[in-house]
């Protein structure tokens, strides 16, 4: 059996990514690991030592890959890799399904080997960690992880484990295709990065395991119901597990410490969690690739790239053509004097749009009165008037 252990990030994020490697080295040795790179090192430069491989962004194979780039912030890239890494890793080995691979994310740590996860692949192809496995008790909590999962995802993609069998398989295609087009932050449309796509695998695919465990994926967000203390030189949750990983999403934002201060306030090991992981951060800080620019943040000249010209570019294929690299100075040129004055598309037409298509499109007229008139008898003229919108 060939295990793989990978995760995705940019140049920033190499000192929480040095202690995430760090742990897996120590704790499981015979792991092959991979960094997905949403980044560019400088020439020569070797994007931190412990890795048997790095795939960037410009080694997926992506038709105009750095225009592709352009299109993501920098965490939607980072994100938007993952499955095409995965489908990599599960198709490098040919070995009949004895491949198994996990993805972690950069700013999560190991404290105990992962078999109970890589023994789930034995009968599953696909593992998964939900947000939550305990109903909230309080209205801030309520708020707080039940709403946010509902808005960002039931399962948490900062962990998924495949088995290079035909269903897992089939799951990294599907995510992959998905994320070339629609990995993107935007919750009012349904959509947050690559992890709201992954509430439709359980239904979707045979084989996938949704892992309960409290001692996988510990955050914030869950530490209320996983109390967490220190014994024998190890981390414990509910007394008698011992913690898998913990997550330390939000760190730089002080989002942790928010969500850590509310529900893990009485906690002294969750304390020492954080205070330690903090200071190996702040160390390895020190890497001067971590303070590289990011190689996707600004036009040729350096300006910055508003997110507003990503979202127009991505979803514009008029632009695509025109300004194929959309990095050099003809289409910031653009953008200065049309751009800026145009919004983006939505992801999904209202019935105006539809219908103004269907102008040069007559036969999707039927279908199109068939559609108002269900509406019409469902809902009557006020139906019609806030679909038309």
């Amino acid at each position: 059996m060939t295990l793989h252990i990978f995760t995705s990030a940019a140049l920033n994020y190499l000192p929480k990514v040095q202690r995430l490697v760090q742990s897996v080295r120590h704790f499981h040795p015979e792991a092959k690991i991979t960094l997905a790179l949403a980044d560019v090192p400088p020439q020569g430069a070797r994007p931190a030592e412990g890795f048997d491989r790095i795939i960037s962004v410009a080694d997926l194979d992506l038709p105009d890959w750095r225009a592709w780039a352009f299109g993501h912030t920098l965490v939607e890239l980072a994100t938007a890799i993952k499955p095409f890494v995965l489908e990599r890793l599960l198709n490098d080995d040919d070995n009949d399904g004895a491949v198994k691979v996990i993805y972690l994310d950069p700013d999560t740590v190991l404290f105990d080997r992962l078999d109970d996860v890589v023994d789930t692949l034995d009968h599953a192809s696909v593992a998964l960690t939900p947000h939550l496995v305990t109903p909230e008790s309080s209205t801030q909590g309520i708020l707080d992880n039940e709403m946010a999962a509902l808005k960002h995802g039931i399962y948490n993609l900062g962990f998924v484990a495949v088995k290079a069998d035909p269903a897992g398989k089939a799951v990294a295609a599907w995510w992959r295709r998905r994320c070339q087009d629609w990995c993107i932050d935007d919750i009012p449309n349904g959509l947050f990065t690559d992890q709201r796509w992954m509430d439709l695998v359980p239904a979707l695919f045979p084989a996938v395991e949704i892992l309960r465990s409290s001692r996988l994926n510990v955050a914030p967000w869950n530490v209320t119901h996983r109390p967490i203390e220190e014994r024998d030189g190890h981390y414990w949750v509910n007394k008698d597990e011992k913690l898998g990983f913990y997550h330390f999403t939000g760190f730089d934002s002080g989002a942790h410490d928010v969500m850590a201060d509310r529900y893990g306030q009485h906690s002294p090991a969750v304390r020492k969690l954080i205070e330690d992981y903090r200071a190996f951060v702040k160390h390895a800080a020190s890497e001067p690739l971590s303070r590289h620019p990011w190689a996707f943040a600004a036009f040729d000249n350096g300006e910055p790239i508003p997110r507003e010209a990503r979202r127009l570019y991505r979803a514009r294929e008029d632009l695509k053509r025109a300004f194929p690299d959309p990095f050099g100075e003809s289409f910031l040129r653009w953008w200065h004097a049309e751009g800026m004055n145009e919004t983006a598309p939505p992801l999904r037409p209202s019935a105006r749009a539809q219908m103004t298509q269907a102008i040069t499109r007559p036969g999707d007229w039927l279908r199109l009165l068939k559609r108002a008139w269900r509406i019409w008898r469902d809902e009557g003229l006020q139906g019609l008037k806030k679909r038309w919108g």
